[in-house]
């Protein structure tokens, strides 16, 4: 023990920390009996990123990742499949899934399930989606529809962890902590990474907050999760008797505190500790504007169909857009009201009756606003649904479902990739999440390649060794 802490003492770091200590601390002392906020000499870096130079032209400053958890039937969305309505009723062809990996059907004898919901063609593009998503409809020339993807994990949890992590393991970052970073932060009194939720439509599957933890990247790079009705953040407000001015000394003199501490051991935890107090007690004023939509107009309003700070998703796509304004990086709104394993024609409905509007007039808002051009909206769930029945409902599928983005780069009134005539298998431009990832990296003006953290010996990326920036989408 005596060696090992003469050896620590004796370190460079070390003894530059203990030597300056005095001085330091007839600095503090000058500094808290000055009139002067001691926050003006603590030094609360802004964080700028990893990357001192974009490796492309971004095309989008932000991503709104509209997550629709549960699991949305692909089939009742935006994949028509006229050839399984003719199949309804009978035995799904053995071709297509012997082999395969099915969830709660397993060993079940398989029946097909014809779409439950007509389709319609919309705008120009003639992109078709289905009919409990009239408001969608209106934007159907914003959107690039891909009917393509596939997942590895074909149950709720590992398969959220895939879509966020790209990677089943939980622990790893989150895509909304790469972007911070790799990019930074641009706002200055809110969170770079900021998640919103909301429920109803049909069975509410939990999801943990590690699907926005930071991983093994510092904890200042996790998001934060805005409750939306009450206080949206935990503790936003000061104490009964406790003023703005009085939280300020605390938080002066607790950054003094850490920031000794800092420069005796350069802990890049404290350096987050530091930055998050100050983020905190700015957040104090900020985020009560921020959900404050008494300045939004009547015509604003019920475009989303919310009187604002209701809980709903609707209410959440407006202040996706307030967030977007303020300068949020990375805003991801989690629905959680798409598990339909009965009663599917319903339940779709319902659902959709809820999002349906919000997600329209989000697109409608930020292009009016001059936004939509530098701001990538994709909607997803986790993975689709199968075209087999169970019962009244259908069970969760990986091989083939459908998502859509918009904005921010993207090639809107087209459709990418192809289903095959049932609507099981991916079959034509196959859409991998790392490829999604890959996508959404590059419209930011980054290298899905070159973004790595060393961690444990090796270089980790939110793409890993896989993903293809799908070039043919970019507008």
């Amino acid at each position: 023990m005596q060696n090992s802490r003469l050896k620590t003492l004796l370190a460079r770091r070390s003894f530059l920390g203990q030597s300056a200590q005095g001085i330091g601390m007839f600095a503090l002392a000058s500094m808290l009996s000055d009139k002067t906020s001691a926050a003006d000499s603590v030094k609360v870096p802004k964080w700028t990123g990893v990357l001192d130079k974009l490796h492309f032209q971004p095309k989008a400053k932000r991503v709104i990742f509209l997550c629709q958890a549960g699991g949305a039937s692909h089939l009742e969305t935006f994949d028509h499949k006229p050839k399984l309505a003719e199949m309804h009723g009978k035995p799904m062809p053995e071709s297509f899934t012997k082999g395969q990996p099915i969830a709660q059907l397993q060993g079940k004898k398989l029946t097909c399930l014809g779409p439950q919901h007509p389709f319609i063609k919309h705008g120009e593009s003639g992109n078709e989606i289905a009919a409990p998503f009239p408001h969608l409809g209106t934007v159907a020339d914003e959107l690039c529809i891909i009917r393509s993807l596939k997942t590895n994990a074909i149950n709720h949890d590992p398969a959220h962890t895939f879509m966020n992590t790209g990677t089943t393991i939980s622990g790893r970052p989150a895509m909304g902590a790469w972007l911070q970073y790799g990019l930074g932060a641009a706002a200055d009194d809110l969170p770079g990474f900021v998640v919103l939720t909301s429920v109803g439509g049909g069975q509410n599957q939990p999801i943990a907050s590690r699907q926005w933890h930071s991983g093994f990247l510092p904890s200042r790079f996790q998001g934060v999760h805005f409750h939306s009705k009450g206080d949206p953040v935990l503790y936003v407000t000061n104490p009964n008797g406790v003023s703005r001015e009085q939280q300020r000394d605390v938080i002066d003199a607790v950054q003094e505190l850490n920031s000794l501490r800092n420069e005796a051991i350069d802990d890049p935890e404290i350096s987050t500790r530091i930055s998050q107090y100050e983020l905190a007690f700015k957040m104090q004023a900020s985020v009560p504007e921020l959900m404050d939509t008494s300045d939004e107009t009547k015509e604003t309003l019920d475009l989303y169909g919310t009187k604002g700070a209701d809980g709903s998703f609707a209410s959440n796509c407006l202040l996706a857009r307030r967030l977007a304004e303020r300068g949020v990086r990375f805003i991801q709104l989690y629905h959680r009201g798409w598990d339909h394993h009965g009663a599917i024609k319903n339940a779709v409905a319902n659902t959709a009756k809820i999002v349906d509007q919000g997600a329209a007039a989000l697109i409608k808002d930020l292009k009016r606003r001059d936004m939509l051009k530098d701001t990538l909206v994709i909607w997803a769930g986790e993975f689709g649904r199968t075209p087999m029945a169970q019962g009244s409902g259908r069970d969760h599928h990986i091989k083939g479902f459908s998502m859509w983005m918009a904005g921010g780069g993207i090639k809107g009134g087209t459709t990418y990739g192809a289903t095959d005539e049932l609507g099981y298998n991916a079959v034509e431009n196959v859409v991998e999440v790392h490829d999604m990832h890959a996508t959404m990296l590059r419209l930011l003006g980054i290298d899905h390649e070159q973004l790595n953290f060393r961690f444990q010996g090796r270089d980790f990326r939110l793409t890993d060794v896989h993903g293809h920036v799908l070039k043919e989408i970019l507008a």
